[in-house]
């Protein structure tokens, strides 16, 4: 949500940062709804003072004995005058919302300029990537080869894109939430919380999802599937006013997550790269607003551990403008590398996002905290963040751990978790 304030002030600011998002200028027409509306808003206040005059007028007429009718009649016709302005208010302001819900956020100046995701901008690679003596198979492969990976029975039990996993693999996606949620709260001093799956209008509206990116929701009577954690986390601090003292806010959570893909029709069908349900460890953060630069790169940090600590190869990103998502006003990527993809030449995907919101989603949310020194009340900055996608971590650990006999070699933090350095087929 943007700050009618800032475009009032700044239009050719606001165009500015429109048109880095390849977006028509739209000051002119916001300003414009926003100047009826404010004029409407004058009138019905005077409207309203001139009514309340009159009618004090007829209490002093009446007290006299005096004929009050003509003020009477005055102070009716002026109700239903005030009635019909107050609808046209009330719709110029839902006008207004409507148009400013549907922009998003401005990004920051650091962000390099770009289409598309071919565009980003390569920070570094870290680790160094696997080598076999055989070509490399994918997940998928290797899932169905240790006979614990059943896309048939997921498509069976609910349509596709869908998946079972038993034995050791429904243990290792176990283990490695376990594995995440113990690393972000023990050393990264995030509080584990464990959010409702079905939320609100009102709150997916705060984050960003609604109303742009409904087609990519499920929705089930007036609830809505979440399509990621970062939902319900930020929404905690939502009509509340935070004590200075009590930022930054740091939660991490587990969870489903539930996404129609509407947009990505015949992309990723394969395997589990892209499935209508999926999980993933979320961190969300609340901050003071000088804070949040520094913890958009500490949250990407946190991210970077697990991947160091699982002993896979990865690259960071700096989204560019044309692949920086709409609540976000900066993001890192950090992708992992996937030997089994492309028919063995393997590539990197997403595991990763962690973004800086700053005030978008707060404003919309109206989440904001009394500054220590002046007193004032503003709007807090938040921030998300995969901690990890584990789905992903667990496909990148079957592709970068497989033997030549169909087994896979576990890394060393998921040994105690798993009660073995490897797994077998059909197990």
């Amino acid at each position: 949500m943007h700050d009618i304030r800032f475009i009032r002030e700044t239009p050719d600011a606001f165009d500015a940062a429109l048109k880095r998002r390849n977006l028509p200028s739209m000051a002119s027409e916001i300003l414009k709804i926003d100047s009826d509306r404010r004029a409407l808003q004058a009138k019905i206040q005077d409207m309203q003072s001139r009514r309340n005059i009159a009618s004090k007028d007829i209490g002093v007429l009446k007290a006299k004995g005096g004929d009050a009718d003509d003020l009477i009649n005055e102070v009716n016709d002026m109700k239903a005058k005030l009635s019909a302005l107050e609808a046209k208010e009330s719709a110029l302001a839902g006008k207004l919302e409507a148009s400013l819900l549907e922009l998003p956020n401005i990004l920051d100046q650091s962000v390099p300029i770009g289409d598309d995701e071919t565009q980003n901008q390569l920070i570094r690679k870290v680790g160094d990537l696997p080598k076999f003596a055989f070509t490399p198979k994918d997940h998928v492969a290797l899932g169905e080869g240790l006979g614990q990976m059943n896309f048939a029975l997921g498509a069976k039990l609910a349509g596709a894109r869908f998946v079972v996993l038993s034995g050791q693999l429904a243990r290792l996606e176990r283990a490695l939430a376990a594995f995440m949620l113990d690393t972000h709260t023990g050393e990264f001093g995030y509080v584990e919380t464990l959010p409702p799956a079905l939320v609100n209008t009102k709150t997916m509206t705060g984050t960003g999802q609604l109303p742009k990116f409904a087609e990519d929701l499920y929705e089930t009577d007036d609830k809505w599937l979440i399509p990621t954690a970062e939902v319900p986390l930020t929404n905690i601090v939502a009509d509340e006013i935070i004590e200075n003292a009590a930022l930054p806010i740091r939660m991490t959570a587990y969870t489903q997550c539930f996404r129609s893909e509407a947009g990505s029709a015949g992309r990723d069908t394969r395997g589990m790269i892209r499935q209508h349900q999926f999980s993933k460890v979320e961190m969300v953060s609340i901050v003071h607003p000088d804070q949040s630069a520094g913890e958009l790169e500490r949250m990407t940090n946190c991210a970077e551990t697990i991947l160091k600590k699982l002993d896979l190869p990865y690259r960071i990103l700096k989204l560019c403008s044309g692949d920086t998502g709409f609540s976000a006003e900066q993001t890192y990527d950090l992708e992992v590398w996937l030997p089994g993809q492309q028919d063995g030449l393997g590539m990197y995907r997403e595991i990763s996002s962690c973004s800086n919101c700053g005030p978008f989603q707060a404003r919309r949310m109206k989440a904001r905290f009394r500054d220590a020194d002046t007193g004032d009340i503003r709007f807090v900055h938040t921030l998300n963040g995969s901690g990890l996608a584990v789905g992903r971590t667990l496909i990148a650990i079957l592709e970068n751990g497989q033997q030549a006999d169909g087994s896979v070699v576990l890394p060393k933090a998921l040994q105690n978790y798993m009660g073995t350095d490897h797994l077998m087929v059909n197990v």
